[in-house]
C-alpha cells in the first residue's frame, strides 16, 4: 500500500471523510454493479449557475479521494429533471407568449426559445454540458425523459405501483391537509395535450402497472406507468432514482435536508440501500441574504471568472462547505491569494500534508507549480497607483521586480495581472477615498522619503519593510494605525499590502513621488 492511501485513509481532510463512508458500505463486498455511483442532479429550467458548479466540483473531490483510498471503480452521474412540467416561462429568454402556451408540459416538449434545439430542455441540457466540459468534469450525462422513456425507469415505476400505498404513507405525512385529498405521486402526462397532470388517481392497478384518473375535463383515462408516459412527483422521483440506479453518493444544499428522511425511506421501500449524504450550507449575498437562481443577488459564475480564475473558485468551494459563506466579489482576492500560497506549499508537504491541502483536492494529486512571484493583492494595489488600463503597464513594474518573469514564463501571473486590472477598474477606483495625513502622520511619512532618498540597498521587500517599521515604531501605538494612514493617505484604500513590499515592486523613485504628491494634496 502506498504512503499517500495510508496519509488518504486517516486524513481529517473532509472529501476523505466522505469518501471512507462511501468505502464502508463495500468493505465487506464490492458493488454488485461493479462500480461506485456518485450522483448529483439539476433542474434544467434555467442556466447553470455558481451552486451547479459548486455541487459538481465538490463531488468530484469525494469521488478522487474515494479512488485514492481504495481500487473499487467510480464514476459520476448527471442527472437533468427534463421531463419536469415548465412551471413559469423563465424572464431571461426570447418568444415568452410563445414560451406560455406550453406551461406544464416537460421541458424537453417545450420549443427552444433560442431556436437552436429540438427543445427548450434539450437546449438547457446542451448548456449543462458545455458549461461541465468547459471545467473538465468527468461524468456521465442522464436525461429524466430518455430514462423514462427508454424503460429504464419501468421495473422501479412498477415496483412503485405494487407498493403504492406504503410510498403514499411517507408522502401523506409531509403534506398540509387540503394538498393530502388530491395528491398522488404518480404525475401523469396527458396523452392529448402533453401536459403534466396533477391530479388524484382513481385506481392504481399494481397487476396490470397502469393507473385510472380523470383530467382537467372529467374525462377518464387508464395509462401505463411505464414508458414515459407517467412521472413520478419530485420528492418520490429523487428516492426512486436512487432506487433504480444504485446511487451510492449525493449531496445537496441545506435546504432540501428536511426531506432527506423521505428521500431515504422511499429508497429503501423500493428495496435498496439509501445512498449516503451531504448537505451543505448555502451562498449569502454582500447583505448576508441567501443567493438564489431567480433573484439575481450574489455572483455568477461568469462574474468570479471574469476576476479570477477557476481554480480560485474551486479553492473557495473547497473551503468549510458545511458554514454559510458570503460570495460576493470582495472574497476574490482572498481566494486567488491562498491558491497560490496552498500551492506554494504543496511542494515541500509530506503526504499527510498534502492529502489535508485543499490543492491536491482541487487537481487531484497532479498539482502544478505556482507562477505567481508578485501576490494578486499586491497587483490589484498595483494597478490602483498606477491607475492601469491594461495589463501591459503591470509587467513593467513586475519585470523590474522579477526580471526573469515573462508573460510566457508566467502564464498565471499573466492571466492574475489581467484580471487585477479588471477588478481594479470595476470594484476599487469607484470606492477610492484619499485624506490628508494627521501632523504625525505627516512627519513619519517625510521620515520614510527621507530614507527612501538615502536608501541605496535595492529592491529587497524585507530591507523596506524594516525601513517602514522603522519610521512608525516610535510614532504609533499600535503600529496597525501606522500601516492604516499608509493605505489611506497614499492608496485610498482601507487595507492594503506588506508595504516593503509593495515599495520593492513598484520601485523606489515611484514611491518617493507618491508620497510627494499624497502631502502636496494631489489625491484629496
Amino acid at each position: 500500500m502506498s504512503n499517500m492511501r495510508d496519509a488518504a485513509l486517516s486524513s481529517k481532510a473532509w472529501p476523505f471523510e466522505e469518501a471512507r463512508r462511501v468505502f464502508k458500505r463495500y468493505e465487506k463486498a464490492p458493488p454488485e454493479k461493479g462500480y461506485v455511483l456518485f450522483e448529483t442532479g439539476y433542474g434544467p429550467s434555467g442556466l447553470p449557475h455558481i451552486g451547479t458548479f459548486g455541487e459538481v466540483a465538490r463531488t468530484t473531490m469525494i469521488m478522487r479521494a474515494f479512488r485514492e483510498i481504495c481500487d473499487i471503480p467510480a464514476k459520476l452521474i448527471c442527472f437533468s429533471d427534463d421531463l419536469d412540467g415548465m412551471r413559469k416561462v423563465p424572464g431571461n429568454v426570447p418568444n415568452q407568449e410563445e414560451l406560455a402556451e406550453h406551461l406544464q408540459k416537460p421541458l424537453t416538449s417545450v420549443p427552444d426559445p433560442f431556436g437552436e434545439y429540438e427543445s427548450f430542455g434539450h437546449h438547457n441540457n446542451a448548456m449543462l454540458r458545455r458549461f461541465l466540459d468547459t471545467f473538465g468534469f468527468e461524468y456521465e450525462f442522464y436525461s429524466a425523459t430518455e430514462f423514462y422513456n427508454s424503460g429504464a425507469f419501468d421495473e422501479v415505476l412498477l415496483r412503485a405501483a405494487e407498493r403504492y400505498d406504503d410510498i403514499m404513507k411517507v408522502m401523506l405525512k409531509s403534506l398540509r391537509e387540503e394538498r393530502r385529498q388530491t395528491y398522488s405521486i404518480f404525475l401523469p402526462i396527458h396523452p392529448e395535450t402533453g401536459r403534466v397532470l396533477y391530479v388524484p388517481m382513481k385506481e392504481v392497478n399494481a397487476k396490470d402497472g397502469t393507473i385510472t384518473f380523470d383530467d382537467e375535463d372529467g374525462r377518464e383515462w387508464t395509462l401505463p406507468v411505464t414508458g414515459g408516459n407517467v412521472k413520478l412527483q419530485w420528492k418520490p422521483d429523487f428516492g426512486a432514482r436512487w432506487a433504480a440506479l444504485g446511487v451510492d453518493f449525493e449531496m445537496y444544499g441545506k435546504d432540501h435536508s428536511t426531506n432527506t428522511p423521505i428521500y431515504d425511506r422511499i429508497c429503501e421501500i423500493l428495496g435498496r440501500k439509501k445512498p449516503e449524504h451531504f448537505t451543505y450550507e448555502l451562498f449569502l449575498d454582500d447583505q448576508g441574504q441567501k443567493i438564489s437562481k431567480s433573484s439575481g443577488n450574489g455572483i455568477s459564475i461568469d462574474e468570479w471568472l471574469t476576476y479570477a480564475s477557476t481554480e480560485s473558485l474551486s479553492y473557495f468551494m473547497y473551503q468549510k462547505p458545511k458554514t454559510a459563506k458570503r460570495l460576493y466579489f470582495d472574497v476574490i482576492p482572498k481566494a486567488m491569494d491562498e491558491y497560490h500560497q496552498q500551492l506554494r506549499a504543496y511542494a515541500g508537504q509530506d503526504e499527510a500534508q498534502r492529502c489535508n491541502n485543499p490543492v491536491w483536492h482541487i487537481h487531484g494529486g497532479d498539482v502544478p507549480q505556482s507562477d505567481m512571484v508578485v501576490p494578486f493583492s499586491m497587483l490589484l494595489n498595483l494597478a490602483a497607483v498606477a491607475n492601469a488600463d491594461d495589463k501591459d503597464q503591470l509587467w513593467g513594474f513586475i519585470r523590474r521586480y522579477a526580471p526573469d518573469a515573462s508573460p510566457e514564463a508566467n502564464p498565471q501571473l499573466d492571466q492574475a495581472a489581467g484580471f487585477a486590472v479588471r477588478y481594479y477598474n470595476d470594484f476599487v477606483k469607484p470606492t477610492k477615498t484619499y485624506r490628508m495625513p494627521t501632523d504625525l502622520e505627516r512627519e513619519a511619512l517625510i521620515d520614510l522619503r527621507d530614507q527612501l532618498k538615502a536608501w541605496e540597498g535595492g529592491l529587497d521587500a524585507e530591507e523596506l519593510q524594516s525601513i517602514v517599521y522603522a519610521c512608525g515604531r516610535e510614532r504609533f501605538d499600535p503600529l496597525r494605525a501606522w500601516f492604516g494612514a499608509l493605505y489611506e493617505v497614499l492608496l485610498g484604500a482601507s487595507q492594503g499590502p506588506r508595504f516593503g513590499g509593495f515599495i520593492a515592486l513598484y520601485g523606489i523613485d515611484e514611491t518617493i513621488a507618491l508620497i510627494d504628491d499624497a502631502l502636496a494634496g494631489k489625491f484629496v
